[in-house]
């Protein structure tokens, strides 16, 4: 679970600053954003595990950027912890009804938030609470960034390295190669939907040897991509 990417959004400077230290003695990665504006910038080009979002912002609450987030298949998925100083029962329901997925209130222990982020993350993404994604042979060590087919460490681009974890971490199902673009590469990022085929085909050619799972990576007609290794048996 250590090595997720947190994304700390707060206008005020030094509760972002106590949150970032808490988050990093444990091993996470932060990011950081004053506003839903900048918050949603950040997103779209990292795509973080987990947020943590103040209620109350200028320019965009972060009640109205949750919303936004749940209308993107993109950013729907992500898992948010309000934080508020709000404490009527009420604004704990508005806030969970909007989509957020835990509720904090101020002031708060860093123990305790470090705590529900463990909470939610094994909840809503369990292939984050190891730093090992273990596919029949395929492993991919997330703490060492190193990938090994039967024990063997394979070489990859840093690229291929990301889309591969990408897979991993949500198998079975279908992503465009748009998609592929907003998740992988960032949607800031302005490249053509064609790279992502010649970064398919070297993950491929990757997972050839020492056993050949390159079938791991699946087209799928009319849409894009899928990671599914339901075939893994006769591979191991």
């Amino acid at each position: 679970m250590s090595g997720a990417t947190i994304l700390i959004v707060d206008d005020e400077a030094p509760i972002r600053d106590m949150i970032r230290m808490g988050l990093e003695m444990q091993g996470f990665n932060c990011l950081e954003a004053a506003d839903g504006l900048e918050a949603h910038a950040v997103i779209v080009d990292h795509q973080p595990d987990l947020i943590l979002l103040d209620w109350m912002m200028p320019n965009v609450s972060g009640l109205e950027l949750i919303r936004r987030l749940k209308k993107d298949e993109v950013t729907a998925s992500i898992p948010v912890i309000m934080l508020t100083a709000k404490a009527e029962e009420d604004n704990m329901l508005q806030g969970l009804q909007s989509g957020a997925d835990d509720y904090v209130r101020k002031p708060f222990s860093t123990k305790e938030l470090v705590a529900r982020v463990r909470a939610l993350l094994r909840r809503s993404s369990p292939a984050l609470s190891g730093e090992k994604l273990v596919f029949g042979p395929l492993v991919m060590d997330q703490a060492s960034h190193r990938v090994k087919l039967q024990q063997q460490q394979i070489d990859m681009g840093p690229t291929e390295y990301r889309l591969l974890h990408f897979f991993m971490t949500h198998p079975e199902r279908a992503y465009s190669r748009g998609q592929l673009l907003d998740h992988v590469w960032g949607g800031n990022v302005y490249v053509e939907e064609r790279t992502v085929d010649v970064h398919i085909r070297r993950l491929r050619k990757a997972l050839e040897a020492p056993v050949d799972v390159s079938g791991f990576v699946q087209t799928v007609r009319g849409t894009g991509y899928r990671f599914s290794p339901e075939a893994e048996t006769q591979y191991s």
